[in-house]
């Protein structure tokens, strides 16, 4: 079956990574449902306005998701959107983890056991990780600790859809140039040459090449499990 009968479903394709995935996923000839709070300017695309934070907005959007798949087929269910927050241990805040955890990872395993009915074999769910889903920093406690849950999140769901035919991959970008990383730009070009300093290529990653990463990871069942890292090298220590 063609890469043009797919469905993607994705989550927070307004902007950043997300928008990229849209914009690559309608030039293969996919259908693009995108669910956020904000559209997705992509040619085509269908938004569903919900909060992802909201447990009931959540089961909401996905009846409405099942019913604008209606029958079993090739879907690619694409977990993008991401709650980040600067947070450490000694300043921590509970409701804004609690929010983290959910955003990040209660609602992509929401979302992937009620479409699953929807998923033929062919399907694939791919998680959008991090660097910090195998790795910490300071000042990104929940950050971290929810991306390293996604980890945990792609291992289960891999041996829980055992035989399906449906695979997962995580796919974890390093620097990206998105919004994301604002508040260090506006910290001044010293802050932001330190983080380029940390990179092997001197560069940020661009949206679409993340984009083309998970582009490739649709249609490859022999990816099933894999954790990809797309840094462009980053230094150690």
């Amino acid at each position: 079956m063609s890469k043009a009968a797919d469905t993607i479903v994705l989550t927070g394709g307004s902007s950043g990574i997300g928008a990229a995935i849209a914009a690559r996923s309608r030039a293969d000839g996919q259908r693009v449902i995108n669910l956020s709070r904000r559209p997705c300017l992509a040619d085509g695309a269908i938004n569903l306005a919900v909060d992802l934070a909201d447990a009931v907005a959540v089961a909401e959007a996905i009846v409405r998701v099942r019913e604008l798949i209606g029958a079993r087929g090739r879907v690619h269910l694409i977990h993008n959107a991401a709650f980040q927050i600067v947070d450490a241990v000694t300043n921590f805040d509970a409701r804004a983890c609690e929010q983290a955890m959910r955003i990040n990872v209660v609602t992509p395993a929401e979302l992937t056991a009620g479409l699953l009915p929807t998923m033929a074999p062919g399907s694939s769910v791919i998680f959008i990780g991090s660097t910090l889903s195998e790795k910490g920093v300071p000042g990104r406690l929940s950050y971290c600790a929810s991306k390293h849950a996604l980890v945990g999140l792609l291992r289960a769901t891999v041996q829980d859809l055992f035989g399906t035919g449906i695979h997962a991959v995580c796919v974890c970008p390093g620097f990206v140039d998105t919004p994301l990383l604002d508040p260090l730009r506006a910290r001044g070009p010293e802050v932001m040459q330190q983080l380029l300093d940390m990179v092997s290529y001197g560069r940020l990653l661009t949206p679409e090449e993340v984009a083309d990463i998970v582009a490739f990871t649709l249609d490859r069942p022999a990816l099933n499990g894999a954790i990809i890292h797309a840094n462009l090298g980053q230094r150690e220590g």
